[in-house]
C-alpha cells in the first residue's frame, strides 16, 4: 500500500481531516518564508491529539541541526524532512548517530526530481543507513516544496526504478487527485507527498480534495 503524507498542516481541523481520510503521515513546515509555516506551540498541541502510529514530519530548510533537534523536542515530531545541501551535509557527516544530531531516527532527504534526468544520486553507505526514504520534489524558480510543479516522471522513470532498489522513494511536487494515479503507476514509489494539491488556500486544506487524493492513491495502488 502506498504511503501517503499530507504536508503543510497548520491546524488541528486539517490534521484530523487527513487522519480520518487515511493519511499515513502529516507534514509541518518550519521554513520561515512558507505560507504554510507551522508554529512550534500550535504544532505541539496538534501532535498531542494525533494517533501514536501516525508519522509527524517536520520540514526544515537549511536549519542548523541544533534548531531541528530543539523543535523536535518541543513538538513531538517523529521524523524530519531535510531540504538544502548545507543541512544534509551536516547531518550525513556528523560523528554522532542521526538521532543525536536531529533528534529522531527517521530522516527524509529531498532532491529535485528532474536532477535524475542528467545523473543519478550518490549516497554513501553511511548516509543510506540514516535515510528513511528519499523524496523527489518538483522545482520552480529554484524553490522546492509547495510550488505545485511536477518533475518529469517519464524522463526520470528508469532512474527512480534503480534508486528504488536501494532506497524507498517518495514522489512529491504538483500532485493532486487528477494526476497522482499516473505518478503511482509510472514510478511505483514507496510513497507520495502532497501539499498545495489538496488546499483551499495556502495553509488550509480542502476536505474534499484530501479525500479524493487519498482515494486516487489507494485505487492506483491496487492496479499499478
Amino acid at each position: 500500500m502506498t504511503w501517503i503524507k499530507i504536508c503543510g498542516i497548520t491546524n488541528l481541523e486539517d490534521a484530523l481531516t487527513a487522519v480520518d481520510a487515511g493519511a499515513n503521515a502529516l507534514g509541518f513546515v518550519f521554513y520561515e518564508n512558507s505560507p504554510r509555516k507551522a508554529e512550534v506551540g500550535a504544532t505541539r498541541g496538534i501532535i498531542q491529539k494525533l494517533p501514536e502510529k501516525l508519522e509527524k514530519v517536520g520540514v526544515f530548510v537549511d536549519h542548523g541541526p541544533e534548531q531541528v533537534r530543539e523543535i523536535v523536542a518541543q513538538t513531538g515530531l517523529t521524523m524530519v524532512q531535510l531540504h538544502g545541501k548545507q543541512l544534509l551535509d551536516r547531518v550525513w557527516n556528523a560523528s554522532v548517530p542521526v538521532e543525536q544530531s536531529v533528534g529522531v531516527k527517521k530522516v527524509i532527504p529531498v532532491i529535485p526530481g528532474d536532477s535524475l534526468k542528467d545523473r543519478g544520486v550518490a549516497i554513501s553507505e553511511a548516509a543510506r543507513d540514516r535515510i528513511f526514504a528519499l523524496l523527489l520534489d518538483g522545482q520552480s524558480n529554484g524553490s522546492m516544496g509547495g510550488t505545485g510543479t511536477t518533475f518529469d516522471w517519464r524522463g526520470t522513470r528508469a532512474m527512480v526504478g534503480v534508486i528504488s532498489l536501494k532506497l524507498p522513494v517518495i514522489v512529491a511536487g504538483g500532485l493532486h487527485a487528477g494526476n497522482v494515479a499516473e505518478a503511482v503507476r509510472l514510478l511505483q514509489p514507496f510513497g507520495v507527498d502532497v501539499s498545495s494539491g489538496v488546499e483551499a488556500r495556502p495553509g488550509r486544506k480542502d476536505p474534499a480534495k484530501v479525500s479524493a487524493f487519498i482515494q486516487a492513491v489507494r485505487t492506483a495502488g491496487k492496479i499499478a
